[in-house]
């Protein structure tokens, strides 16, 4: 099961209408599937805005649950027009260190 958004909210806003989007620092919640119990990967600076330890671009985030799902994302690829093309974009490495 996979809990996120988009985004996260800074802890500070600079305007009166709510806290402000954050892109550089935000938390997923994965559980099941062969993730390690009980355990979080990863952390932010001390007032939450930017991710300082185990950081993870999307192409990692996506590599790393279809590994979960028991598929290999390098062999996903497909060539089109020249170029090799995949759902990680021809990237990302499987954090193995989330598994169970």
């Amino acid at each position: 099961m996979i809990f996120g958004s988009e985004f996260g909210r800074q802890p500070g806003a600079q305007g009166p209408d709510g806290r402000d989007h954050n892109i550089t620092g935000y938390s997923m919640f994965l559980t099941g599937a062969g993730v390690k119990p009980g355990f979080t990967y990863g952390s932010t600076d001390e007032l939450g805005v930017k991710a300082v330890e185990g950081r993870m671009h999307t192409n990692d985030l996506h590599a790393t649950l279809l590994a979960l799902m028991g598929l290999d994302h390098e062999r996903l690829t497909y060539r089109y027009g020249g170029r090799d093309f995949r759902l990680t974009d021809v990237a990302g490495y499987v954090t193995k260190e989330i598994f169970a």
